[in-house]
């Protein structure tokens, strides 16, 4: 009921003031931003046009799904398996979308706009303040400055592939993933959680050698319902054991 109040009332104490809240926004999208520079190389490199890698910016703009994509086709899978990894990696976004609808309580007119910049980043900041003009506030920024930086390093890393020639000299192929992760880590709290992305990293690494680029993405994604079930089923068994 505290947070419903909160949430309802932007002038309640525990606001922060909007400058505190731009700030660290803009530190988010700022920092993250510029590792769009690093997705423009890598999609160059992988044979993607300057125009097809603007346009994954502008059109997807979610970096983990991003760098899935062209890692999967530079790794020689095929286009289908490489947008099926992508996409499985983008559906996060739907659940973040859940729970910022409640939270942000846009207006119909807006929400389409405001979900094209529903990422980890714009989520991670809104979730983090405590009233919901400071998660607008929060969530704008971020979004705006995240676009804006990402798109325009991007076009900025496509147009200097040339010049830098081969990225995985320079790892900027694990950029995406190293912030994707640098993300999640402080979100794994639970046992249940921690065991999901244990799994999913030793089945990711494991089957990269026997599986086409692209499938073992694939099937990382499976363990979240895998854990869950055998959770439940534990559980479960544990009730008949008391009986």
């Amino acid at each position: 009921m505290a947070e419903q109040s909160a949430l309802a009332d932007p002038q309640v104490d525990g606001s922060r003031p909007d400058a505190v809240v731009v700030r660290d926004a803009l530190g988010v999208g700022v920092a993250v931003g510029l590792s769009g520079f690093a997705f423009g190389v890598t999609s160059a490199g992988s044979g993607l046009t300057l125009l097809q890698t603007c346009a994954l910016s502008l059109l997807v703009f979610t970096g983990a799904s991003q760098f899935a994509l062209v890692g999967a086709l530079a790794a020689g899978g095929s286009p289908l398996t490489a947008a099926a990894g992508a996409f499985f990696l983008g559906v996060r976004n739907a659940f973040y979308g859940l729970r910022l609808s409640q939270l942000l309580s846009l207006t119909r007119a807006v929400r389409p706009f405001a979900a094209q910049w529903v990422i980890d980043e714009t989520a991670a900041v809104a979730l983090a303040q405590p009233t919901r003009r400071n998660a607008r506030l929060g969530f704008v920024v971020t979004g705006l400055s995240l676009y804006l930086l990402w798109n325009l390093t991007t076009l900025l890393g496509a147009l200097g592939a040339e010049a830098i020639g081969d990225t995985d000299a320079w790892g900027l192929d694990a950029a995406g993933p190293a912030v994707f992760l640098a993300l999640l880590a402080p979100m794994l709290k639970s046992a249940t959680e921690r065991a999901v992305a244990g799994l999913a990293v030793l089945l990711g690494l494991g089957l990269l050698p026997v599986l086409p680029a692209g499938v073992p993405v694939l099937v990382a994604a499976l363990t979240a319902p895998v854990v869950l079930w055998a959770q439940g089923r534990r559980k479960g068994c544990a009730r008949e054991g008391e009986r």
